[in-house]
């Protein structure tokens, strides 16, 4: 299921900061995503609580700058 979920992650990654899906990779971060900035950021946010209906708290989102760790936060909330 994981695999599932990664994939549509990407997708909205991918679609918020205007860039191809191939360019999301486990080490995508706003230091190699450049079009990753705060305002985007919270897009990212808002749009992953959208598609997964989780809600994510300040302390989480704080730390979610890398995929695999936005990855990580989202199967423990659908777990």
């Amino acid at each position: 299921m994981k695999n599932k979920f990664d994939k549509k992650i990407k997708r909205i990654m991918a679609t918020v900061f205007s860039t191809k899906v191939e360019m999301i990779t486990d080490d995508a971060s706003p230091h190699n995503i450049k079009n990753w900035d705060s305002l985007k950021h919270i897009k990212l946010i808002l749009a992953l609580e959208d598609e997964f209906n989780i809600k994510l708290e300040v302390d989480e989102i704080n730390v979610m700058v890398k995929f695999s760790i936005i990855s990580a936060y989202i199967h423990a909330q659908l777990n």
